[in-house]
């Protein structure tokens, strides 16, 4: 696919070991293509894994990672917070072409996770927790209140997270505070 060539192409860091994992996606049978700015590989139109590079290293992303055994123990989930996806690790070429088996083992398994139709069990967003701060500010302003509860869940989980990871009551504040305008405007927290 263009996009993908691209972006190897541009790419400074993580060439090699894109370029690898590439190659395994595409021996596995899925399709490329080329989402969120990265080659993203699919099984019957479903996302199964996408290849992203970070600062320290180049990984493999599942995105039901969660559901998979893991029976290598080689999946990692990012933060705390991501509920579904995982992903393998690498900071040199020799590991992904040492793990080649292994990640086509489990792209295999990530596949038969889309064909029986397996769903990740994830959390609410009501189930997420909203700090004191924003409660008192979606009591006293029923705009900021309405414009919180029209957002997709998604975005409103963005903005729990985000206030919730603030451990003094003044940053939560000012977190609150500048993101207003953006939920008056429809938008997550990430979102420009």
């Amino acid at each position: 696919m263009e996009k993908v060539d691209k972006y190897i192409e541009n790419i400074k860091k993580w060439k090699e070991e894109t370029i690898l994992l590439r190659q395994i996606c595409l021996d596995c049978g899925l399709e490329e293509d080329f989402k969120w700015k990265h080659p993203c590989y699919t099984f019957q139109g479903k996302n199964i894994v996408l290849i992203h590079g970070f600062k320290d290293y180049c990984a493999l992303l599942f995105y039901k990672g969660v559901l998979l055994k893991d029976t290598d123990g080689i999946l990692i989930q990012q933060t705390e917070n991501v509920q579904s996806a995982r992903q393998i690790r690498f900071t040199k070429p020799e590991e992904v072409v040492d793990l080649a088996l292994t990640i086509k083992t489990y792209v295999f398994e990530a596949i038969e996770v889309e064909k029986a139709g397996l769903k990740v069990k994830t959390k609410k967003t009501s189930e997420f927790e909203m700090v004191s701060e924003f409660k008192e500010v979606l009591q006293e302003n029923s705009d900021i209140k309405t414009a919180f509860e029209s957002l997709t869940p998604g975005r409103q989980r963005s903005y729990l997270l985000y206030f919730s990871q603030a451990k003094q009551s003044k940053t939560r504040l000012s977190r609150i505070e500048k993101s207003i305008p953006k939920m008056i405007q429809g938008k997550g927290h990430n979102e420009r």
